[in-house]
């Protein structure tokens, strides 16, 4: 089994053995001193403080507004955990209603919050001081409220009781937005196979956990041991995939979901590996236009993959065949690519030879799947069997491959070349069109009603009319 394919299993039973243990011997009481119980509950809410710190002033600083939700959201547990702590009895106060109040309202809370990030209005607010005048309102006036009740806490009652309505009421609440955030997290591991994301779904299990040990078997039981123990573990599982987002990309993503095909891309290539972005690099040291190229060659692909509904997996692979398609022209001589001059026969037999030398570099480097290995090795096929290297037909082209062929023509056509000016896009989509059995015209047509969208990204190639200054030559 590969790795990608043995990280959600593996996932799924570390996310159940707490709840196997819970299940099991949860029920056995545990007489947890009061010392013991307010180090551990302190020690989440100094770890929820950090991570809600980190996020806020990161977030702040990319203007990435779900990174502030998710540090408003660890700030409010923080506030409901340190209240659980101050309340413990024999500690500071006697018995009193706010420990099982704040205990059972710390983990919903959060989770209520973090469930914002899926508003895609927070992406990149344009005033993120709206977000931290609520974040710090909120924070203070959970711990006013909690001062007050530990003032008087004979006032309160112990609520919710264990396995009460309320308390059950709690746990489905908690549990449905925490199912949400699982969902969310595992959608996004299937666009990036990235381990760092599925963590955050992972640590959002086990926060669930914890629910169940306070809410339904109760105070003073293994149960509540560990789902102590458990919470520990669990905040840093939820946050430092955020905080490795904010450092290499600029922007949080484990709990988005559904990745926009610009955050995609700009995502794959941040994770390609050091020798693969070095030869990114070296590509655009020898030919600035084609590195421009290949980014927008992926954008484009995985924008047309959005239209058609195609899978996460089939999405990220155009993402990354797309960054990838033209690394073989790394062994084209460089006369060749700047000429800018109809090529002679043997240079464009170097020129076509870049697909299979682009396939056998991804080989030697490993660790690309045979689906984008074929998305470098295919991207000049065409459907009547007149494209190369191999020269297939449509009945061995992938809707990927077919995808990235057009996505590949199209920016070639209307981007400037050496050896002529861009096209306007309605004659390149026309050319497409005219060319049918060569090109899947159900993806021409999502392109053209790509093109046709407000907003259409601006630069995948020129608009303006220009004289054309020699016959095209075939797209490379």
């Amino acid at each position: 089994m590969s790795r990608a394919r043995a990280v959600l299993p593996l996932t799924l039973l570390a996310a159940i053995a707490p709840m196997v243990v819970v299940a099991a011997v949860g029920s056995r009481p545990f007489m947890m001193p009061g010392p013991l119980h307010f180090a551990l509950v302190g020690a989440i809410a100094g770890i929820t403080c950090v991570a809600s710190l980190a996020l806020s002033v990161a977030g702040a600083r990319a203007r990435d507004g779900r990174s502030l939700l998710m540090g408003m959201a660890f700030s409010t547990m923080t506030a409901l955990f340190a209240l659980h702590a101050l309340a413990t009895p024999g500690v500071i106060v006697g018995p009193n209603g706010v420990i099982a109040l704040a205990g059972g309202l710390s983990v919903p809370a959060g989770a209520a919050v973090l469930a914002l990030t899926a508003l895609p209005a927070l992406r990149r607010p344009s005033d993120v001081r709206a977000l931290i005048v609520t974040q710090c309102a909120l924070f203070a006036g959970l711990l006013v409220l909690g001062a007050l009740a530990l003032t008087f806490p004979q006032d309160l009652p112990t609520v919710p009781e264990p396995r009460s309505l309320p308390a059950l009421a709690l746990l489905a609440a908690g549990s449905a937005l925490l199912a949400v955030l699982v969902v969310r997290a595992v959608r996004t591991y299937l666009l990036t196979r990235r381990v760092a994301d599925i963590t955050v779904a992972l640590g959002c299990a086990w926060l669930a956990v914890t629910l169940y040990a306070n809410l339904v078997v109760g105070a003073m039981t293994l149960a509540w041991l560990t789902g102590h123990i458990v919470e520990i573990l669990a905040v840093p599982l939820v946050s430092i995939p955020v905080a490795l987002d904010l450092k290499r990309a600029g922007a949080s993503r484990p709990l988005v979901g559904d990745l926009t095909a610009p955050e995609l891309v700009a995502g794959e290539e941040a994770y390609l590996g050091p020798r693969v972005r070095a030869l990114l690099a070296q590509l655009g040291r020898r030919d600035v236009s084609t590195e421009a190229h290949t980014r927008r060659v992926a954008l484009l692909a995985a924008r047309l993959a959005e239209d058609l509904k195609l899978s996460a997996t089939a999405r990220r692979h155009l993402a990354v065949g797309g960054l990838l398609h033209d690394i073989g022209k790394l062994s084209v001589p460089l006369e060749i690519l700047r000429k800018p001059a109809a090529l002679t026969d043997e240079e464009f037999a170097a020129i076509k030879r870049h697909p299979a030398d682009g396939r056998r570099l991804l080989e030697e480097l490993g660790g690309f799947p045979e689906a984008v290995r074929g998305l470098v090795s295919d991207h000049h096929e065409r459907l009547d069997g007149s494209g190369y290297p191999r020269g297939l037909t449509a009945d061995r082209m992938s809707l990927q491959t077919r995808i990235l062929a057009v996505a590949d023509v199209y920016d070639a056509l209307v981007s400037d070349r050496v050896y002529r000016a861009a096209w306007t896009p309605e004659r390149a989509l026309a050319l497409l069109e005219t060319e049918s059995e060569a090109y899947d015209q159900t993806v021409v047509a999502a392109l053209r009603r790509l093109t046709g969208e407000p907003g259409f990204v601006a630069d995948l190639g020129s608009t303006e009319v220009r004289p054309r200054l020699r016959e095209p030559r075939p797209a490379t």
